[in-house]
């Protein structure tokens, strides 16, 4: 017996995101299906995060235990050959049996990508959402201050959660330009609840238009209701980046 941590990059513009769903594909459904076939032995995948449906991720870690049959070069070579072009493993190596890729996650960051543009990008449209009307940056930078550090994140915790508590640790945020009129809002930290990046991100463009002050995401935090809270952004511009052990 072995325990093998792939590292996975995906579009899930086609997805129901990462984890297995009756009603549709999804990247372990999928993955788990080329992985067996692979290896001629049922596979069961543990993903660092459950990327919800049409969110991407750069780095995904996943890891699985099998009869150690194959060496880890077929698991890269053969994955990819049988993966569908959206999915690709980047790298496949063996851990220890302990090894569990969501439990021992120390940090996780998600970058979400705006375009702030007055018209959409073709380029852009499946990872990136599009703002039309021009933002107040600092503003947005002196709004997303204000979620770092240990918080109560329930007025940003999504409709289904089922976590224990909703305090959590961001360590860094930033708001970056990638390139021209191409923005980023990224967010570290150990764990996140279920929209938590997509209804911060959400609330932040409100503060980018002037609806809401930055001073309104500290009270946030404080008010602990999401009906308080901006919108949800769209799935499409969030990437789960990087995981770090």
């Amino acid at each position: 017996m072995r325990r093998v941590k792939l590292t996975l990059t995906y579009d899930g513009t086609a997805y129901r995101g990462f984890q297995l769903q009756p009603n549709g594909p999804t990247i372990q459904s999928v993955t788990e299906e080329a992985l067996s076939r692979i290896l001629q032995e049922p596979v069961k995948l543990r993903a660092a995060g459950r990327t919800d449906a049409g969110v991407h991720a750069r780095e995904q870690v996943v890891d699985f235990s099998d009869l150690g049959a194959r060496p880890l070069e077929t698991i890269l070579r053969g994955g990819n050959a049988l993966l569908p072009p959206d999915i690709r493993i980047l790298s496949a190596e063996e851990v220890p049996l302990s090894f569990d890729a969501r439990r021992h996650a120390a940090e996780k960051e998600y970058r979400y990508f705006l375009h702030l543009h007055p018209v959409a990008s073709p380029f852009f449209s499946r990872y990136a959402w599009n703002i039309e009307k021009p933002l107040d940056l600092a503003a947005i930078r002196e709004g997303l201050a204000h979620v770092v550090g240990k918080h109560d994140f329930s007025s940003f915790r999504g409709q289904g959660c089922t976590a224990e508590t909703t305090v959590r640790t961001i360590l860094r945020a930033e708001f970056c330009e990638m390139a021209p009129a191409l923005h980023f809002i990224g967010i570290s930290g150990a764990g996140f609840l279920r929209h938590m990046v997509r209804n911060l991100v959400g609330t932040l463009v409100d503060v980018g238009k002037g609806r809401i002050s930055p001073e309104r995401i500290r009270e946030l935090l404080s008010l602990r209701d999401r009906s308080e809270a901006g919108p949800t952004a769209p799935a499409r511009g969030l990437f789960l980046w990087k995981v770090w052990y």
